[in-house]
């Protein structure tokens, strides 16, 4: 929380400073104040500042709970930074971007902020508004060929949101429902002419809240629900969210949304949105203007995928109504905050009750132990255990989720995950039935 002054400070002072409640707050303040109740700022090193950079008094961005970077040259990056932005961004490209920015304000600085302060990010950039897709795709494109071995120079990014084109046997339902304990797909959603969250100011997320909730209360029959604001929960609504799963985190120090300076002003103009049953989730100006989410119990991943296409057909018609878009351009699909949500920004998931392979997993055979990493790398697929990819699962209940994102469409990264989960379930059983590991191998080759 420091501000680089060797001065003593009140709490009353300090809560003025940049950063003040993200980077601890009162309790940070409490942890470091001497017997005359103030700390001094000397001893304190900002964790925003200690990579290079100042902050800039002069970006119209700024809130009274955040302050943007601007830096003079390359930041001091370590071995700590793992982004795809820090590998990129060379000295030469910093000094053609630097003084680029767009109409909304979105500076060269702004887009790299976040991985610059959060060293581990994976990507580590951000856009403010849709134009910087273009203003700064010497930076971008890079990030994305690396990300998702797409080349957004020559190819183009398909769409396709039309539902009947699945194919799912009754068999495969069958199949599915006796393994497959949930089933969730979701995308993020940006409404064109207003700057995303990273950059958006106060009217700008409070004109995007208003696109939404009118596209919200046009829903009908099964998608009709209930739109909560984020600042006006009551502690039973908070609870019954949580309770649900439902409500989104709140930002911390470590996570993308905060470096970027997308939870300035947290939590006005944000909120959630679900249908009556359940099965239908929208979450408002978090990292994008709306991630919506389609979600039932069971493996009928096409009656998921059905939801998902309606709501996302709702914001199309929305925003057309409001004489606007969904951002999405014919390179790199739908756009958003995020180079790794582009495309159709995608995620199709089940959980998946694997116990046979979760036993491999927990032996100590260490070549056995990633088969069903290998099993799913051969289709596309990506499974997470209990403490995250490349670990056992509770139960034996992995979530199992497409890869790619950018250069598919929605039907075809659907119907991955439909053939990929069809082969994993064959080969768990083939373990139940005494098949070994090499089996496996040898029925994938």
């Amino acid at each position: 929380m420091g501000g680089g002054a060797s001065t003593n400070v009140s709490q009353e002072e300090v809560q003025k400073l940049p950063q003040y409640t993200i980077l601890g707050g009162e309790n940070k303040f409490n942890e470091l104040k001497g017997e005359d109740g103030k700390v001094d700022l000397s001893k304190v090193e900002d964790p925003y500042l200690k990579y290079g950079g100042a902050y800039n008094a002069d970006d119209a961005k700024n809130t009274d709970d955040f302050k943007y970077l601007s830096f003079s040259e390359v930041p001091k990056f370590t071995e700590a930074h793992k982004s795809a932005m820090a590998k990129f961004l060379t000295p030469e490209l910093f000094e053609k971007l630097k003084d680029v920015k767009s109409s909304k304000g979105y500076s060269l600085h702004n887009v790299i902020m976040t991985g610059v302060v959060t060293p581990h990010l994976g990507v580590g950039a951000t856009a403010g508004d849709e134009e910087c897709w273009e203003l700064f795709k010497d930076l971008f494109y890079p990030i994305i060929k690396d990300w998702h071995g797409y080349d957004a120079e020559t190819q183009k990014h398909p769409v396709d949101l039309d539902h009947t084109k699945l194919v799912f046997t009754d068999e495969q339902k069958a199949t599915f429902n006796e393994f497959v304990a949930s089933t969730r797909i979701r995308a993020a959603r940006n409404i064109s002419g207003y700057s995303l969250p990273s950059g958006a100011t106060a009217e700008d997320r409070a004109q995007v809240e208003n696109v939404l909730k009118q596209a919200f209360s046009g829903l009908s029959d099964e998608l009709s629900g209930t739109y909560y604001e984020l600042g006006g929960l009551t502690d039973e609504q908070r609870n019954f969210l949580l309770e649900k799963g439902f409500l989104f985190q709140i930002p911390t120090a470590k996570n993308l949304l905060t470096g970027a300076g997308a939870a300035r002003s947290w939590p006005n103009n944000r909120g959630i949105y679900h249908n009556e049953a359940q099965t239908a989730l929208c979450w408002v100006n978090e990292e994008d203007h709306c991630r919506i989410i389609s979600m039932e119990n069971g493996g009928n991943i096409p009656s998921v995928f059905e939801r998902f296409c309606n709501l996302s057909n709702a914001l199309k018609a929305s925003a057309e109504a409001n004489n606007t878009k969904l951002m999405w351009n014919e390179t790199l699909g739908f756009l958003g905050t995020c180079p790794s949500n582009l495309g159709t920004g995608l995620r199709a998931s089940v959980m998946l009750v694997i116990p046979n392979f979760n036993k491999l997993m927990e032996g100590d055979n260490e070549e056995d132990k990633h088969l069903l990493d290998e099993v799913c790398s051969a289709y596309d697929l990506q499974p997470r255990g209990s403490a995250g990819e490349h670990s056992a699962a509770v139960g034996g209940k992995f979530d199992i989720s497409n890869k790619q994102r950018l250069g598919f469409s929605e039907v075809q990264l659907v119907q991955k995950m439909i053939d990929g989960v069809t082969k994993v379930i064959e080969f768990e059983k083939m373990l139940g039935n005494g098949s070994t590991p090499a089996d496996i191998r040898a029925a994938m080759a």
